[in-house]
């Protein structure tokens, strides 16, 4: 008897602790690769040229008026699935994650998968740390 009752309050803790920690409010989480619908689609990850952040596609700064608005569209490339995820940026700043997650793998966006399946509204991230500095012994 006292062994059913521990493991009752046991599991109603737990399914508690869940609820509270945001389990029931749909919370999502993606890990991938964090840089721009252009880039992902042309497969340019680690090579991919910060410009497109700015206004888009490659080689756009050629026709670009400075004053214009910026046209980044930011999104998470799942390698798992090999799937797109849009990336709308609720509850971050978009600077925090140009500073920090641009162009960079194992980025975790945290929030809530809209409706259509395809975009997440980002309330947080998780970045991986920067690369350590390394030193290269030898002649050039």
């Amino acid at each position: 008897m006292k062994r059913l009752v521990i493991a009752t309050l046991l599991g109603l803790s737990l399914a508690a602790g869940a609820v509270a920690s945001g389990g029931g409010k749909g919370e999502f989480e993606k890990k991938g690769f964090l840089t721009t619908k252009w880039c992902a689609e042309n497969d340019l990850f680690a090579d991919c040229r910060l410009e497109t952040y700015h206004c888009g596609e490659e080689g756009c700064f050629k026709e670009w008026v400075p004053g214009e608005p910026t046209k980044t569209e930011m999104v998470l490339f799942v390698h798992d699935e090999g799937k797109i995820y849009y990336i709308d940026p609720e509850g971050v700043h978009v600077s925090e994650l140009l500073e920090k997650a641009a162009n960079r793998n194992e980025v975790t966006i945290i929030g809530e998968l809209a409706s259509d399946g395809k975009t997440i509204k980002a309330h947080d991230f998780k970045a991986p740390p920067p690369p350590k500095k390394s030193f290269f012994k030898g002649c050039l």
